[in-house]
């Protein structure tokens, strides 16, 4: 469906675009085919790898071929939005008689367009894989114990190791976030893009991740791609606890915490066991204070009505480009960055700390290392 639907784009650009190019039929025909080309990366991914999460070719190769990839995806945009504005004009000068001339050539204006898309690509790659800055962020919640006022928990989410987020970079993120001292590193989903044999050495700095309560995780969707099983596993070796529909009971200043963690949607997929919030709180405490994991936000409506005071997501990426991330909002029930008030309960999406190699580009949107303090209602803040 994917391919698809980049297919479609892709004609969009070959029609809206390459006839008004001041070239020969021969380089007008050569522009079409790299449209083409570009527009079924991922399909040549997938053919060559057989997945479209993890294309095992250098570092250098993967930014290119996300750059190009923003680049025509960019471009489809800049084409859309010139059409709409065409379109607007025809109108007004319908409705007015007055037909404004434009200053430059349609070859010209689609020449500066894919410019601009080009060079924008280039500084979202940029954007996208820069070791990302910390965000802080103080959370305000009813049913918080006095005793845990204060507590520190570093989100990392959307890791993605893979050949465009390799080792180097997940040892600074590891660096960044064990200097903040927090007293609980959770860490929701989309851990790696490949298989655990290609990943190991990108995945080892996770093992240096401290925290006196521990380090939490839960699987994306994307750990369901390149064998999960093998993957938990692998996890596991690096002390990583796992909360695969269960939770744990945290004790801090003699309250009680309790840590949930669900799978993720795409489990179904692959005959492995979907998100259960009554699994991951049975045998919980009923009145402990409740914090869950779970990679996509899409289900926060049903696990606030079961009794979750704070639930963290990843998944959207915070829609990476602004103006697209309201196509992504719309897609994951209106939740793509921030917290958000679901029922009783608080949920807080982050942007990712890492993205996909597929589509490596943030404009506007950037990543982060999440730093949440945790505060009772009364002396909190949103």
């Amino acid at each position: 469906m994917f391919h698809v639907f980049t297919g479609v784009i892709c004609l969009y650009i070959i029609i809206r675009f390459v006839p008004a190019l001041p070239w020969p039929i021969g380089s007008k025909c050569l522009a079409a085919l790299v449209v083409v080309a570009v527009s079924q990366i991922h399909l040549l991914n997938r053919l060559s790898f057989g997945n479209l999460s993890s294309p095992e070719v250098p570092f250098t190769v993967v930014v290119v071929l996300g750059w190009l990839f923003g680049a025509f995806v960019l471009l489809a945009i800049f084409l859309l939005l010139k059409d709409v504005g065409a379109l607007l004009l025809f109108v007004f000068g319908k409705a007015t008689g007055i037909r404004p001339a434009l200053p430059i050539t349609v070859a010209h204006l689609n020449g500066c367009l894919a410019a601009a898309a080009l060079l924008l690509s280039a500084i979202g790659v940029w954007q996208a894989t820069r070791v990302p800055d910390v965000r802080t962020v103080e959370i305000a919640l009813d049913r918080l114990p006095a005793e845990l006022d204060g507590l520190r928990l570093v989100q990392l989410t959307d890791t993605h190791a893979s050949r465009l987020l390799q080792a180097p970079w997940q040892r600074a993120v590891v660096d960044k976030a064990n200097a903040l001292a927090p007293d609980l590193i959770l860490i929701t989903g989309d851990l790696v893009d490949g298989t655990p044999a290609n990943r190991a050495n990108d995945v080892a700095p996770l093992r240096d991740l401290k925290a006196p309560l521990g380090v939490l995780a839960i699987p994306g969707n994307h750990e369901y791609y390149s064998n999960y099983q093998a993957w938990m596993a692998a996890f596991k070796k690096l002390g990583l606890r796992m909360l695969s529909n269960e939770h744990v009971v945290i004790r801090k200043n003699g309250r009680v915490l309790v840590v949930a963690g669900t799978t993720d949607r795409n489990a179904a997929r692959f005959g492995l066991p979907t998100p259960d919030i009554k699994a991951a709180l049975s045998g919980a405490p009923k009145d402990a204070f409740t914090l869950l994991l779970a990679h996509q936000p899409r289900e926060a409506g049903k696990n606030a009505e079961a009794g979750v005071d704070l639930q963290l997501s990843g998944h959207t990426h915070g829609g990476q480009i602004a103006g697209l991330h309201l196509i992504v909002q719309a897609v994951n029930d209106g939740f793509v960055s921030g917290v958000y008030q679901v029922g009783a309960m608080k949920l807080y999406v982050s942007n990712g700390t890492g993205l996909w190699n597929g589509f490596p580009v943030r404009l506007g949107r950037p990543s982060e290392i999440t730093l949440i303090v945790l505060r009772p209602a009364a002396s909190g803040s949103r």
